[in-house]
């Protein structure tokens, strides 16, 4: 433990002693994008902005998981087909639930 907190912190410092350091105007803004700053920096956004994220996220790693099932499918036989129908249909449900409760909806 003691040899992975001396790494990070060493890593932290050696950064900070040898990085370049060329602050100017627009980089010491709020936004390193070259974009000024509109509005307020607190602006609340809907619920809606993050369940789309979370889905996204829940089904793009959940279809990560059919990839290398894909690759041994000849070797894993009837049992794991078995398993990964269940999976697909588990997946089915939870997308029918979320379209039935209007969550692809962006009013």
């Amino acid at each position: 433990m003691l040899i992975a907190l001396a790494f990070g912190f060493g890593a932290l410092i050696v950064g900070i002693i040898f990085r370049p350091r060329r602050p100017y105007f627009e980089k010491l803004l709020p936004y390193e994008s070259g974009n000024p700053p509109v509005g307020e920096p607190r602006y609340r956004f809907s619920v809606k902005f993050y369940v789309i994220a979370m889905l996204f996220v829940v089904f793009d790693v959940e279809a990560v998981f059919l990839y290398p099932w894909a690759i041994v499918f000849d070797k894993i036989g009837l049992y794991a087909f078995i398993e990964m129908v269940i999976f697909i249909v588990i997946l089915v449900v939870g997308y029918i639930y979320a379209w039935k409760k209007e969550a692809f909806k962006w009013d």
